[in-house]
């Protein structure tokens, strides 16, 4: 898995390449909690990654509850594989997807 993370302002873009499993999610949370001092926006770009996993899947929600009180977070172009998983799980009504 690669992260690529760009900061504007207080606005933090993640953008997430591979494979979000148990094996890598530890890496995003740690990459997640080192940066989102001071952020109000966080915007996670999901154009390459190909699947999350149930440990991912508790370090997005890790991070929304981070966010639901410092600002507001976003996941961004979701393949059609990690929106199934969103969906079947119900972290599609939990999150914010475009």
């Amino acid at each position: 898995m690669t992260i690529n993370k760009n900061v504007t302002g207080t606005t933090l873009t993640v953008g997430v390449e591979g494979r979000l499993d148990t094996m890598t999610a530890p890496e995003l949370e740690k990459a997640l909690k080192e940066s989102l001092d001071g952020m109000t926006e966080l915007a996670l770009d999901f154009a390459n990654l190909e699947y999350v996993s149930s440990a991912g899947l508790r370090v997005l929600l890790s991070a929304q509850k981070i966010m639901n009180k410092q600002g507001s977070m976003v996941i961004r172009n979701v393949c059609e594989t990690v929106m199934e998983v969103f969906e079947v799980t119900g972290f599609s009504d939990i999150l914010t997807v475009e």
